[in-house]
């Protein structure tokens, strides 16, 4: 049986959040920009960077960008979305990225965004990924990783909603169960049988994600709660998006 990232994200992934638009991921690549104090023509690497939107807009930016997912169809999605190979679009796991040199301290920053972090069910599983960012950076190199505020999801949680898009009816049943946030997805609808998807993400204080950076040598500078600049507050913000560098 396939985990469930192996599963979820393909053509109807595309269609579940069509509603993330590039206008979107230029705003917050330019709030990222100014958090991580890159100078122009700096590598930069978006893991697990799907369909392409805020590794484009930081191309369009003026950043040499590598964008690294496992899903072959949202890698198909953001190699049409770049006919100028701006962008060098590379399929991996993001617990085992490649053994080339630019992957060994090649990269100025590594950006991890909209909670692509947490899907594995052991913390050593995410310390992997945190590792691997780290060996990605240059000496003082920056991150930014960008997850969901474990409380206020709690607090906030939406236990059902359903929506269309277009000719489809989208229904999402949310639930947490042994410290693990769960979305099953319903697609219904363009003459096919019903399709279920499945989403799990490990919720994680801010205290408990610090410890882990921490051991695989990354720290925190900042927290922010949202990309409008607020800080980060446990009870009130929604997103808990962390700015720092390699030790």
């Amino acid at each position: 049986m396939n985990n469930w990232y192996e599963e979820s994200f393909g053509e109807d992934y595309l269609l579940v959040y069509k509603h993330r638009d590039m206008q979107g991921a230029a705003v917050e690549v330019r709030k990222m920009i100014a958090w991580l104090e890159l100078p122009g023509q700096s590598h930069v690497l978006d893991l697990c960077c799907g369909m392409g939107r805020h590794a484009m807009a930081l191309a369009e930016a003026g950043f040499r960008v590598t964008g690294v997912d496992l899903s072959p169809v949202l890698l198909k999605k953001a190699r049409a979305s770049d006919p100028a190979n701006r962008i060098r679009w590379i399929e991996s796991d993001m617990r085992s990225l490649p053994c080339d040199e630019t992957f060994i301290e090649g990269f100025d920053a590594v950006v991890n965004l909209f909670t692509s972090f947490g899907y594995f069910e052991e913390d050593e599983e995410q310390l992997k990924v945190l590792k691997q960012i780290r060996q990605a950076l240059k000496p003082g190199g920056r991150f930014i990783i960008d997850y969901i505020n474990a409380r206020y999801t709690v607090d906030h949680l939406v236990f059902f909603s359903e929506r269309k898009v277009g000719e489809n009816a989208i229904l999402e049943t949310r639930r947490i169960q042994d410290g693990f946030v769960t979305k099953e997805i319903i697609v219904l609808g363009s003459g096919r049988p019903a399709r279920r998807y499945r989403e799990r993400i490990k919720l994680y204080s801010l205290d408990t994600l610090t410890d882990l950076l921490d051991e695989a040598g990354l720290a925190i500078d900042n927290v922010h709660g949202n990309y409008n600049e607020a800080l980060y507050d446990d009870r009130l913000s929604p997103r808990m998006i962390m700015v720092g560098h390699r030790i």
